[in-house]
């Protein structure tokens, strides 16, 4: 069974960097991953998300040119690097794993969720 845990979350003001690390235990190297985040009363949105290998990468548009995604599947780890960060992508973020072969944004289609890690941007 996959387990995932997210670090690197924290308080930054607008324009500064960020990057979060999911850590996974259980063997992840055939899945893809995504990071999705979620504030309250809303649902959880897409963010990012990057197939098996590493090769393919899919972005929100909202992120797209500001946030990166990347895996080392030596360590078992997906990063999502967070720069020229804003006010409105306060939340908290979410690492998933997904048996498909091309990511989707779509929730349903991931099968394991990190417990998240809370990101404040401050303007």
């Amino acid at each position: 069974q996959v387990q995932l845990v997210e670090s690197g979350g924290g308080l930054v003001q607008a324009g500064g960097s960020l990057r979060l690390s999911c850590a996974a235990s259980g063997r992840t190297n055939s899945y893809a991953m995504g990071w999705f985040r979620q504030t309250p009363g809303k649902e959880r949105e897409f963010v990012a998300a990057i197939n098996w290998n590493g090769i393919s990468a899919y972005y929100a548009d909202s992120v797209k040119g500001r946030f990166t995604i990347s895996r080392d599947n030596a360590k078992n780890t997906v990063y999502l690097q967070m720069n020229s960060l804003e006010p409105g992508d306060t939340a908290v973020y979410y690492c998933a794993a997904s048996k498909v072969v091309i990511p989707t944004p779509s929730t349903s289609n991931y099968t394991a969720w990190g417990q998240g890690t809370q990101v404040t941007v401050s303007s």
